[in-house]
């Protein structure tokens, strides 16, 4: 693009700036995925809008890395957003309003543009498919106290470690920095989901009945979109969109059982209207759960299981319903990866 273009589009888009981000650090915002060099200070061209910051701080040889954090934050048009990274936390924090005032100024005059990434507008798109649903007001009500969603806190999620490798992972998580905040501070750092019943039960009818009422949960998802939601299918979807994303991209294991409790749930409703079970997935759903490189091999066994089951999902929902997933490379999901070393 000319350099007329790209002044008007850093001017006009939304600035994240990330001060101190240690080098070697995976910092990744909605769909795209950054590796911190030197002179990285943030991202700029960022549209307007909902997005998911997330990132995993390295070792010193960058060969080692921490478990995934990250967090929603909503923009506007030209607004600045500052974080600096704290080290004996590791993790990103908000800085006095004096300080954000300071460094917002500097953004708006430039002083920074040298060191900032440009979000990668052609991805934008696939961000939107995966978040369209999401609203300021999702955020506020589903993210946790402090708004850092991470695997660290989840520990307590894996009551008994089957694998090697899950009683490798409640090891690190115990051992985690972030799992001694949460211990120091004594209070709640999960998300506020939605609870998702998985069976229905009524006094005072027959057992036909409930096992029709359970066969089929379209009125436990009707009680539910008028109790939690108010009545709103949008809202709906934006928790089942927050939970993905903080899933896919954020590793929450909180978030997936979301996730999974949904989509159980939907496709458990035989009467419901198809609006929302088709709306469910969108053209990028299934090549980004397939892609078996998203999903983080630290992960526990039964959460990398979900691309087995997708995959077979998938071939349900071509013959039964007749729905078409066309194989298309050019639309699959695939992190872009920017060397941020490389912006002078």
């Amino acid at each position: 693009m000319d350099q007329e273009t790209a002044l008007d589009l850093v001017k006009k888009g939304s600035t994240v700036l990330l001060l101190d981000v240690p080098q070697f650090t995976l910092l990744g915002i909605d769909t795209q995925m950054f590796s911190v060099g030197p002179m990285f200070k943030g991202i700029k061209m960022i549209p307007p809008g909902i997005h998911f910051i997330y990132y995993s701080s390295s070792n010193k040889e960058g060969n080692e890395f921490s478990p995934m954090v990250g967090f929603f934050i909503s923009t506007r048009s030209a607004e600045v957003v500052v974080r600096k990274w704290n080290p004996s936390e590791e993790r990103l924090v908000q800085i006095s309003e004096e300080e954000e005032g300071r460094y917002s100024e500097g953004v708006r005059c430039l002083e920074f543009d040298s060191h900032l990434g440009p979000y990668v507008l052609n991805q934008y798109g696939e961000w939107k498919q995966l978040s369209n649903y999401i609203t300021e007001s999702t955020i506020e009500k589903i993210e946790p106290i402090g708004g850092d969603i991470t695997i660290a806190y989840e520990s307590g999620l894996i009551e008994v470690p089957k694998t090697a490798m899950e009683k490798q992972l409640i090891e690190q998580l115990k051992s985690n920095t972030f799992s001694k905040l949460e211990r120091e501070e004594h209070y709640k750092h999960g998300c506020y989901y939605t609870p998702i019943p998985n069976s229905v039960n009524h006094k005072g009818i027959s057992a036909e009945e409930l096992t029709a009422i359970n066969l089929d949960k379209t009125k436990l998802l009707e009680k539910i979109l008028i109790k939690d939601y108010g009545g709103e299918e949008d809202s709906l979807l934006g928790e089942l969109q927050f939970s993905f994303v903080a899933f896919m991209m954020g590793q929450s294991l909180e978030a997936f059982k979301q996730w999974k409790s949904f989509v159980i749930l939907l496709f458990s409703c035989i009467e419901a209207p198809l609006k929302t079970r088709t709306r469910l997935f969108s053209k990028d759903f299934f090549p980004l759960v397939l892609d078996s490189s998203v999903v983080d091999g630290d992960l526990p066994y039964w959460v990398r299981t979900l691309s087995s089951r997708t995959r077979k999902l998938k071939v349900l929902l071509e013959t039964a319903l007749g729905w078409d997933f066309a194989d298309d490379e050019d639309d699959e999901f695939s992190p872009v990866i920017v060397p941020c070393d490389e912006v002078n």
